[in-house]
């Protein structure tokens, strides 16, 4: 008989690519969705579970509800909590991210208790768990950023999207240590780039890929490091987490850092001519005045513009044997599938 896993967030962007590696390994799959009446928004991945081995069931559930997940985590061999928001528009940072991350995480891990057959729960952080500014790695004087840093830098008002996913990561360690029935891992990804599996998504990766593209960045791009890794890479690391018995603590996935310039370089190699990309550097004084106009605050733009950090991916490697995909194909398989979904143009 196959394991049953419990994913959460299983419509999102990562999710769905969670659910079609877990159904083609042949598990059998529950999801949560707020409505099972509006079958359109997951009617994707039963089409997904039709050509697949494994099988699929959908409970409803809500982040923000004490014990709606009960149901779908009763019998279940493991949870996959992916379910959190992650918006960089937003008019209440406490109400649309903190209380629903914090919350929801607290919910889902209940209902993990109460199922007695529930062994593991792989949760969905993120890096910037890790370090929430681009300059926190100098001010920490450290070489490089690994598992053993957590972000100390996000407030409710400054990055409050990574405070969210800091606060929820903490309080799910220590839920863990209450209790001795299940273990808890805990994947850090970066920031998530690749091809979309549905049109069905508000992804801020889609809608990032989709402003430069369109020309938001042509007069300018300022000297921001990121780090990347590709949506699929996201997914496996989760399987890889969940299937490795001995899978402990928390796992980086990061394919590497780039600048925003030399990002969109890429994209200009890959497509010459074909898109608006950004024809220079933005020095960051000229930041200070236009940054508004693309959402940076003077402290965002002060605390992570000009700024270089390293992130050690090495145990995702050593441990998970991740594999990761090279940038280059993120960048295209990334381009060639919103094309074929419609959500750019060709």
């Amino acid at each position: 008989m196959s394991k049953t896993i419990l994913v959460t967030g299983s419509t999102g962007y990562v999710g769905t690519w969670v659910v079609k590696y877990l159904l083609e390994d042949g598990y059998h799959v529950r999801i949560t969705v707020r409505d099972k009446s509006k079958s359109e928004k997951y009617a994707f991945i039963q089409k997904i579970a039709n050509d697949a081995a494994g099988e699929i069931e959908v409970f409803e559930a809500d982040l923000l509800k004490a014990g709606s997940y009960n149901d779908a985590a009763s019998g279940c061999d493991a949870i996959i909590h992916l379910a959190s928001p992650f918006t960089l528009r937003f008019k209440d940072p406490v109400k649309e991210l903190i209380v629903p991350a914090l919350q929801g995480t607290k919910n889902v891990l209940a209902a993990a208790t109460a199922s007695p057959t529930v062994k593991k729960v792989v949760l969905t952080s993120s890096v910037v768990s890790v370090y929430g500014d681009n300059i926190d790695m100098q001010e920490k004087g450290l070489q490089e950023l690994s598992e053993d840093d957590f972000n100390e830098s996000s407030t409710e008002t400054h990055q409050p999207y990574s405070y969210s996913k800091v606060k929820a990561e903490l309080a799910a360690w220590d839920i863990a240590k209450q209790q001795s029935q299940w273990e808890l891992v805990v994947i850090n990804p970066a920031f998530v780039m690749g091809p979309p599996l549905t049109t069905n998504t508000n992804s801020e990766s889609i809608q990032f890929m989709k402003d430069i593209l369109r020309g938001k960045f042509i007069t300018g791009a300022p000297y921001l490091e990121i780090a990347f890794v590709d949506v699929r890479d996201a997914a496996r690391a989760h399987i890889l987490a969940l299937k490795k018995e001995d899978a402990e603590g928390r796992y980086i996935i990061a394919e590497r850092v780039i600048d925003f310039m030399s990002f969109t370089q890429l994209i200009k190699s890959q497509y010459p001519g074909k898109y608006p990309l950004p024809l220079m550097k933005t020095p960051k004084f000229m930041l200070y005045l236009v940054g508004w106009a693309f959402g940076l605050t003077t402290k965002y733009i002060s605390r992570n513009v000009g700024y270089h950090f390293k992130i050690n991916n090495s145990k995702s490697k050593q441990d998970l044997k991740l594999v990761y995909s090279p940038f280059e194909a993120t960048i295209k398989d990334m381009i060639e599938a919103m094309k074929n979904l419609n959500l750019i143009k060709s």
